[in-house]
């Protein structure tokens, strides 16, 4: 039984194997078959490297391929519109006909070519294709022609002539339309077709035979003719983005314009590619066009000029256009060599810097030094950056740095740009004149560390006749650059602009037991309290203590604590004593520290000065510190807000608050000007 079985199965596969390869395939290679003759053409459109369109009424369009891109070259020499090309090839490619029908069975019924307008056809497209030579070479095969006649009289179709003059193919009706484009939508829309981030180069070449050439480096531009300099990446790269959105004015006839891109131009522009380049050639000025809309510059601002329009030609073209430019744009190429100039005077990054000295002239070095990570410890007053001072007797001192302080210097660096270009090629009188031969400041980074450190130096100069203008020069380039005077100040060599601003910081445990302020001129105590946990309601007294926890200073007059404090050009007492009492918790039960500082009066709206001989420092308080010290010295003799006064015709009115106020303030500002 299993054998029958068995026997059955093994009939059964072997038919079916038979029906799959007799019957099956048969009738894949017949639908394969079907499918092929259903196309009117064949390989021959595979790789199509020139098109021809003509009739008896309508212009001739003759198209080629060069690499990957295509040109018109009739009725205008023009880039031509990669779209619409690749539209036209399509449809040859995949053109397939309803029906069709023998050329030799149309005399039997009778008819003719002409009977389908395929004797003098309304249209004809002639392409060739390329085909590989012996040597591995393209050349270009036989041309192929296709004849297209009437429309049918239902149906919405064509009649189209095969290559080979055999058969008459019924097609659709979109060839017609992609082959009758107009000659505006064949063209190229654009001047420029490399988009920016393609390109690697800019040239310019004006009249003068002035060359000025900028090329990609990495993620960065720079200029490579007329000078070495950095480029300014955002500058060059709006340029190029403005020339990929010019768009041809008007074409022109020969012989009408004045261009000759041999000896009449007034500025070439040139893009290059990845193994390509596109070359624009401006002839002579026309006049100005209608204000357009405001459109960004180089520079990120928006313009409202007139827009500028110029005869121009493409390079190894014929054909003659105008073409309008927006001023800026125009100012940008004209003035390449400066507008797309890098104006940030230093290259660097923040983070890769490890030492900052400043140098002035009759002031010692100043470094400031980045510590190795983990160097600082657990000291919470500790910083990793470090004061370096040079000390002919006792050799090198250090002082912790303030982290925010350094950064902001090291932002400020960053930020520094040039205002003018002042010179590429300054001559050594010059440089003197512009105070290089001393400089007003003379700023070396280094970056890195080990064997792959680089330094940076940066010179300030001052010029002579003292204009308030001041010059800046990296050491290694001749460049001289305007720049913003106030640099001078904001790298000043002091050691006490880079002091470390936290001065004490108590650990979460520290308790403040009693706190005492006596006014040293008439040696009385105002404020002699023992602190309990009911001062959370005495905000001055609060804000005191949470000043002292974390103690910082907003500005450093001294290193050292003097018995009298200059003050608007004049010695004068310290006038306030505070002493704050404070418990740690300990290994043999509490331990107990006294905290002294030393206040002057206060000297403005937010100065105020205080002094420890701990800390070794007179110092600016914070204006929380001085707020709440007004209210503690002073809050007892404030009068409060003034009451409801009749006045009289004969009096004055009463000084409101307000004015009060104002007047402090006034004196606070007048107080400024003579800071210590």
């Amino acid at each position: 039984m299993r054998t029958k079985v068995t026997l059955i199965l093994v009939f059964l596969n072997v038919a079916l194997f038979f029906f799959i390869f007799k019957f099956e395939r048969g009738w894949r290679t017949e639908q394969a078959s079907l499918e092929a003759r259903r196309r009117v053409l064949g390989a021959e459109t595979a790789d199509i490297r020139s098109l021809k369109i003509y009739g008896p009424n309508v212009t001739t369009i003759s198209l080629a391929r060069q690499g990957d891109n295509w040109s018109l070259l009739e009725p205008i020499e023009w880039p031509a519109n990669p779209h619409a090309v690749s539209r036209i090839i399509n449809e040859l490619q995949y053109l397939e006909h309803e029906t069709s029908f023998s050329v030799a069975d149309l005399k039997k019924n009778n008819q003719s070519l002409a009977d389908y307008g395929l004797e003098r056809p309304r249209l004809i497209i002639t392409f060739t294709s390329g085909r590989h030579a012996g040597g591995g070479e393209q050349a270009p095969d036989e041309p192929t022609t296709l004849k297209i006649g009437d429309e049918t009289k239902v149906g919405n179709r064509l009649y189209v002539l095969s290559p080979d003059g055999s058969r008459v193919h019924v097609v659709n009706l979109s060839l017609a339309r992609s082959l009758a484009l107009p000659i505006e939508d064949l063209r190229a829309d654009t001047v420029f077709s490399i988009p920016v981030f393609e390109a690697r180069s800019l040239n310019l070449q004006n009249a003068a035979n002035l060359r000025v050439r900028v090329r990609r480096e990495g993620n960065r531009w720079a200029f490579e003719a007329p000078i070495i300099a950095r480029a300014s990446k955002p500058a060059v790269e709006l340029t190029i983005n403005a020339l990929n959105a010019l768009r041809v004015r008007n074409f022109i006839s020969n012989g009408t314009a004045d261009i000759n891109p041999a000896t009449n131009s007034t500025l070439r522009i040139t893009i290059e590619g990845n193994n390509r380049r596109e070359t624009l050639i401006l002839g002579s000025e026309i006049g100005n066009t209608a204000i357009p809309e405001p459109t960004a510059t180089t520079t990120g601002a928006t313009s409202t000029r007139p827009d500028m329009e110029f005869n121009a030609v493409l390079d190894g073209k014929s054909t003659l256009f105008t073409v309008s430019l927006p001023a800026a744009l125009v100012d940008a190429l004209r003035n390449a060599q400066e507008i797309l100039r890098e104006t940030k005077v230093l290259d660097f990054d923040p983070a890769a810097v490890t030492a900052i000295t400043l140098a002035a002239p009759n002031r010692p070095d100043l470094t400031l030094q980045l510590l190795e990570a983990g160097a600082t410890g657990a000291n919470p007053v500790s910083s990793p950056w470090q004061i370096v001072r040079l000390d002919p007797q006792q050799g090198p001192q250090t002082q912790p740095a303030d982290t925010k302080v350094v950064q902001i210097l090291l932002e400020k660096l960053r930020l520094l740009v040039a205002q003018k270009f002042v010179s590429d090629a300054p001559s050594d009188a010059d440089l003197e004149n512009w105070g290089f031969n001393r400089p007003e400041r003379e700023i070396t980074l280094t970056l890195g560390s080990g064997a792959n450190t680089t330094t940076l130096t940066l010179q300030i100069g001052v010029a002579v006749e003292r204009d308030g203008k001041a010059y800046a020069r990296l050491g290694n380039a001749r460049f001289v650059y305007l720049v913003d005077a106030g640099i001078i100040s904001q790298t000043s060599p002091a050691p006490l602009d880079y002091r470390q601003r936290l001065l004490r910081e108590l650990p979460a445990a520290a308790k403040f037991s009693k706190l005492t302020i006596t006014d040293l001129r008439t040696e009385a105590t105002f404020l002699d309290s023992s602190l309990g946990p009911d001062i959370s309601d005495q905000e001055p007294i609060q804000t005191v203590l949470t000043q002292l926890r974390t103690l910082r200073a907003s500005r450093f007059v001294q290193n050292s604590f003097p018995e009298s404090v200059i003050v608007a050009g004049e010695a004068r007492p310290w006038r306030y004593r505070l002493n704050a009492t404070i418990t740690l918790p300990g290994g043999s039960g509490e331990q107990t520290e006294v905290i002294t500082l030393f206040f002057t009066e206060r000297l403005g709206g937010n100065i105020q000065l205080a002094g420890s001989p701990d800390l070794a420092a007179v110092f600016e308080i914070e204006q929380p510190l001085v707020d709440a010290m007004w209210q503690l010295t002073y809050g007892a003799k404030d009068p409060g807000p003034p009451g409801p006064v009749e006045s009289t015709p004969d009096a004055p009115p009463r000084p409101t608050l307000d004015l009060m106020l104002r007047g402090n303030n006034q004196r606070g500002r007048n107080f400024r000007g003579h800071r210590p």
